[in-house]
C-alpha cells in the first residue's frame, strides 16, 4: 500500500491530503498535517473525494451521436469526426461560430490549451468559464482598486488575524476549512464580524452579527465607512502614501447616514457602528467575501474594498482581501486566459503589444476582437451566430440557473462535451469525450488563495480516458496545428514562458514543499507569501466613489416577503463528483431525505404568523409568477425573507418568468406573499 501527498481539487481551498494506494485503485484519503492550509483538517469532500475515480458510472469511451443516440467510437473515430466538423463550421460560418467554454474545475494546463486552440488555431475570443451562479466582478473590482486580481494574503494568515470580517459566505457549508481556520482563530482571540442576510454557523460565534435585509449591503458598507471617516480611525499615513481618488470618496461618503441605513437594513445603529469601530481598530483585519453570490454587484465590492483602504489593511500579515472561490480552480482559470477579452495574465486581447508577445510565442495571429462570454451566450444565442460549442468538465445544463441552455444548446450544430461521467448536458452533446479522473493525472491547479499546487497521479487511468490536454492536444494537430506537448509538465513550462505571474512555476518548482503563491516568477522562485510583502511602492491603490445611497425596494403590501437566493449544503447533492462518490451522495442528502423535492427557508416569526408547520407545502406567488414548494422553518433566515437555495432551479424561473429569463438582472429583488398549496 502506498501513499503520496498531492492537492485536494473539490473546492477552492486547495487543501494538502494524502492518497491511499492499492495496485491501480486509490483506497483511502487523509489530510497532511503540515501543509500551510489546512494544516491537518479536511471537509467531509476532500475525505471520500477518492471514491469519485472508483464509480461504476465513468465514462471509459468517445461516444457519437448516430441517428439520434450516443453510440461508442473509437479515439480515431471521434478525432476524425471532429476534426472534419471543426473545418466544415469554420470554413461557412467563420472561426466565431465557435464557442469554447469550460468549468472553474478545470486545471491550469487544460485551461491554457482550451483558450490558445480557441485562439491559436480556430482565431476566436469566444472563450469563457461557465461559473454557474458566480460572476466576474470581483477580479474586475479588484484589479481596479488595488491592481492585483486575486486575494491579497494565503488562507493560513488568518492565525496571524486580530479582527476578520466575513461578508455573504457561509463558509461552515461552502468552504468548511477556512470555516475552522476563523472558528480557531476566534477562539484564539480575534474579533469576528459577519454580515449577511442569513445566520449561518459561523455567524452564530461573531462579536457583531449584522442579519442585514437583502439590497441593503452598500447603505451598511457606506454608513461603516462613514463611521470610521467621523471618528477620526482613517489611516491617513497609508492612505497619503498609497492611495489616489481618496478626496472624491470622502464627498461621496458624506452622503450616508448611519440611522437612515440602519433602518433600511433592519440592523441597530449601534451594532453597524460597533462593527464599523471593531473593523478600523484591528492591527491587522482580514476581509473575507464570497465571489458567488448573486446578488454581488461591483458596486457593493468596490464599498467592501474602500473599508480596506479606509483602514490600512494591506501589505502585512493577516490583513488583507481575501476573494473567496468556491470552486477549485476558478483563480487558475482567470490567470491563464479563459475569459472573451483578457489573454493568459489577464492583458486585454485589444493591447497591440500583448497580441504580438502571444502571436511570436504562438508563431500565429491572435484575434483582437473580444469574444462572447458564457452568460451572453446563452441569453442571447440567436444574436451570436455561433454554429458549435465545446465544453471542457462544464455541465450548463445543470449549472446555468439563468436560461433554458439545453434549448440553447439543442439549436447548435455540434456540441462536444468532455467530462469523467454522463452529465444532464451529454443529452444535448453529439461528441462526448472521456476524461481522466482525481489522481490519474498530474497538472497543477491555483486556489483561492493564490496558491499554485501540483496534483499528482498516483495511479494509471483505466483503459479508455485520456486527459483533457492530451485531448486537445490530439484535436489540435488534426486540425493542422504543429503542437508538441508530450506531458503536462510541457504545457507549464511554456505557462511560465508567457505568463509573468507564472514564470517561476514549473512541475519540478511546485513539486516541492506545498507549492508556490503567486506571483510566483524567475526572481521569486519561492513566491510570495502575502502581496506588497516587500512594501507597497507608490501610489498603487485607488478608492470608488460610492453613488448617492437609495432606499432599498421595500416589498408591497401584496407581496410581503423578499427572496434571498444562495448557497446550501444541499446544493452538491446536485454535483455530478458528489453523486458519484456513495458517501457524499448519501451524507449530503440527510436533509433531503425530510424535504425530497426540495425547500424553501422561512424564519420561525413569519411561519408562527402564517400558520406555516414545518414541511407544509405552500404557494409562493409573485407579480411574475408562481411555485408550489415545501416549507423549511429555520431561525437561520429572518423574518420578512425567504431563502431560495440555488438548487431549486425550476422554482426560481416559475416565479420569476420568462421575463427574467430573457433579460434578469442579477441584483433585481423578487416580491412574494405565501399562499396555502
Amino acid at each position: 500500500m502506498a501513499h503520496q501527498l498531492t492537492t485536494c481539487t473539490f473546492c477552492g481551498v486547495g487543501c494538502g491530503l494524502y492518497l491511499e494506494t492499492a495496485g491501480r485503485r486509490v483506497t483511502g484519503t487523509y489530510p497532511s498535517m503540515s501543509h500551510p492550509t489546512n494544516q491537518g483538517r479536511i471537509c467531509v469532500r476532500g475525505w471520500h473525494v477518492h471514491e469519485i475515480a472508483s464509480s461504476p458510472n465513468r465514462l471509459r469511451t468517445p461516444l457519437i451521436r448516430e441517428n439520434g443516440q450516443l453510440r461508442p467510437a473509437t479515439w480515431e473515430e471521434a478525432l476524425r469526426f471532429l476534426a472534419a466538423r471543426f473545418r466544415e463550421i469554420r470554413d461557412r460560418y467563420g472561426p466565431d461560430a465557435w464557442v469554447f467554454f469550460n468549468a472553474p474545475r478545470c486545471a491550469n494546463e487544460e485551461s491554457y490549451l482550451l483558450q490558445k486552440l480557441a485562439r491559436a488555431v480556430v482565431g476566436t475570443n469566444n472563450i469563457d468559464h461557465g461559473t454557474g451562479v458566480y460572476c466576474n466582478n470581483s477580479i474586475q473590482v479588484l484589479q481596479e482598486m488595488l491592481g492585483v486580481p486575486a486575494t491579497t494574503n494565503s488562507i493560513g494568515e488568518l492565525a496571524a488575524s486580530d479582527v476578520i470580517l466575513v461578508d455573504g459566505v457561509d463558509l461552515g457549508v461552502q468552504l468548511p476549512t477556512i470555516g475552522g481556520l476563523v472558528i480557531r482563530a476566534k477562539l484564539a482571540g480575534a474579533k469576528l464580524i459577519v454580515i449577511d442576510a442569513r445566520r449561518h454557523r459561523v455567524a452564530e460565534h461573531a462579536d457583531h452579527f449584522l442579519q442585514r435585509r437583502p439590497g441593503t449591503d452598500l447603505l451598511v458598507y457606506g454608513a461603516m465607512a462613514k463611521v470610521i471617516v467621523d471618528r477620526g480611525l482613517a489611516n491617513h499615513a497609508f492612505i497619503k502614501a498609497h492611495c489616489r481618488d481618496y478626496a472624491a470618496f470622502l464627498d461621496s461618503v458624506r452622503h450616508f447616514d448611519l440611522l437612515a441605513a440602519a433602518d433600511a437594513a433592519g440592523v441597530p445603529a449601534e451594532h453597524i457602528e460597533a462593527a464599523a469601530l471593531t473593523y478600523a481598530r484591528g492591527r491587522a483585519a482580514a476581509l473575507l467575501y464570497s465571489t458567488g453570490a448573486e446578488s454581488r454587484s461591483a458596486e457593493s465590492l468596490r464599498a467592501l474594498l474602500n473599508l480596506v483602504l479606509l483602514t490600512g489593511n494591506l501589505g502585512k500579515e493577516g490583513a488583507g482581501v481575501f476573494a473567496l472561490t468556491e470552486h477549485n480552480n476558478l483563480q487558475g482559470v482567470c490567470d491563464l486566459g479563459v475569459a472573451p477579452d483578457r489573454l493568459p495574465g489577464y492583458a486585454p486581447v485589444t493591447d497591440p503589444a500583448a497580441r504580438q508577445r502571444f502571436e511570436t510565442a504562438w508563431k500565429c495571429p491572435v484575434p483582437a476582437k473580444p469574444g462572447i462570454g458564457t452568460r451572453d451566450f446563452f441569453e442571447n444565442p440567436e444574436r451570436s451566430g455561433v454554429r458549435a460549442a465545446w465544453l471542457c468538465r462544464y455541465d450548463p445544463v445543470t449549472t446555468a440557473t439563468f436560461c433554458d441552455a439545453a434549448a440553447v444548446l439543442r439549436s447548435l450544430d455540434l456540441v462536444v462535451v468532455q467530462h469523467l461521467f454522463p452529465i444532464a448536458t451529454s443529452e444535448v452533446a453529439h461528441v462526448v469525450l472521456p476524461l481522466v479522473g482525481f489522481g490519474e493525472e498530474e497538472v497543477t491547479f491555483t486556489s483561492t488563495d493564490r496558491r499554485i499546487q501540483l496534483a499528482r497521479q498516483v495511479t494509471e487511468p483505466p483503459i479508455g480516458p485520456v486527459p483533457a490536454w492530451q485531448q486537445l492536444t490530439r484535436v489540435a494537430r488534426a486540425l493542422g496545428a504543429p503542437w508538441d506537448y508530450r506531458s503536462s509538465a510541457d504545457i507549464m513550462d511554456e505557462i511560465c514562458r508567457v505568463v509573468p505571474l507564472y514564470s517561476g512555476a514549473s512541475h519540478e518548482n511546485l513539486g516541492r514543499d506545498y507549492g508556490r503563491a503567486w506571483p510566483c516568477t524567475k526572481d521569486k522562485p519561492l513566491g510570495t507569501r502575502f502581496l506588497f510583502e516587500e512594501g507597497i511602492r507608490g501610489r498603487p491603490f485607488r478608492f470608488a466613489t460610492l453613488a448617492r445611497p437609495n432606499a432599498a425596494p421595500a416589498p408591497p403590501a401584496a407581496y410581503p416577503l423578499t427572496l434571498v437566493f444562495g448557497q446550501s449544503l444541499y446544493y452538491w447533492h446536485q454535483n455530478i463528483l458528489v453523486r458519484n462518490s456513495e458517501t457524499l451522495h448519501r451524507e449530503l442528502r440527510v436533509l433531503l431525505m425530510d424535504y425530497p423535492e426540495g425547500f424553501v427557508e422561512i424564519s420561525v416569526e413569519d411561519a408562527q404568523t402564517l400558520k406555516i408547520r414545518d414541511g407544509s407545502r405552500i404557494q409562493l406567488v409573485a407579480e411574475t409568477g408562481s411555485a408550489t414548494t415545501c416549507a423549511r422553518v429555520t431561525r437561520e433566515v429572518r423574518a420578512g425573507t425567504i431563502f431560495v437555495p440555488f438548487f431549486v432551479r425550476e422554482l426560481e424561473h416559475q416565479i420569476r418568468g420568462q421575463e427574467y429569463l430573457d433579460h434578469g438582472s442579477l441584483g433585481q429583488p423578487v416580491f412574494v406573499r405565501i399562499e396555502s398549496a
